[in-house]
């Protein structure tokens, strides 16, 4: 049977907080987005891998503070001044590590929103001590702010992620497709996102739905 013709239509991620599943894997993250006001310093780092939710949550955030987000690598070209006067969510922080421009711009970025008294969030994918910058002065601020580390998901939230990832993607997979994956996958948000993905590219070229049997081709052919 030939293959038919697929459309690869992007996905598009629900960010709000009834559609991030809470978990032990998570809990404590999501208790301190909630708790947003009672920070210590006024300020957080969510660090954690590829797919953990830190930017759903940096979303949530910006919802119960009223905060903008805003990629670190921007910073160097930002206005400031201008940034410093609301809650700022900042994404990637650990990506302009050596980067003199945009960690000058954090640095005052940091110093000055605290100063009039606004909230700072901050999202990388390792902790605070695990970057290279070259701006002591940023480093030991860095190092200074209370951070939380969010792992890799437990069984509960290795489900949930894949299930949400179908969601995203308009997907109803069969019952019993999902647990069938989880326990035959690598359990880490990547393999949860690439699987959850491959399955889908294999459902439109083949024409068939999403279920048990089309999961355990696509596993077989990996392996294979």
């Amino acid at each position: 049977m030939p293959n038919q013709l697929s459309f690869d239509l992007p996905a598009k991620p629900a960010r709000g907080r009834d559609d991030f599943f809470v978990s032990a894997a998570n809990g404590v993250a999501v208790a301190l987005i909630e708790g947003w006001r009672d920070w210590p310093a006024r300020k957080l780092i969510l660090s954690g891998p590829d797919g953990a939710g830190k930017t759903h949550l940096a979303h949530v955030w910006a919802e119960l503070s009223g905060a903008r987000i805003l990629a670190a690598a921007d910073l160097a070209s930002a206005d400031i001044a201008q940034l410093a006067t609301g809650n700022l969510a900042i994404e990637d922080t650990d990506g302009i590590a050596g980067q003199a421009a945009a960690e000058t711009a954090l640095f005052h970025l940091h110093n000055l929103a605290l100063a009039e008294g606004h909230s700072l969030l901050f999202t990388a994918r390792t902790p605070p001590s695990a970057w290279p910058l070259g701006l002591p002065d940023l480093a030991s601020r860095m190092q200074g702010t209370p951070a939380c580390v969010m792992g890799e998901p437990d069984d509960a939230l290795l489900c949930a992620v894949m299930m949400k990832q179908f969601a995203d993607r308009q997907i109803m997979p069969s019952p019993g497709t999902i647990p069938y994956l989880a326990k035959r996958i690598p359990r880490s948000f990547r393999s949860a996102r690439d699987t959850v993905e491959a399955l889908d590219a294999l459902s439109l070229s083949t024409g068939r739905p999403v279920n048990r049997a089309l999961a355990a081709q696509l596993l077989d052919n990996s392996q294979g």
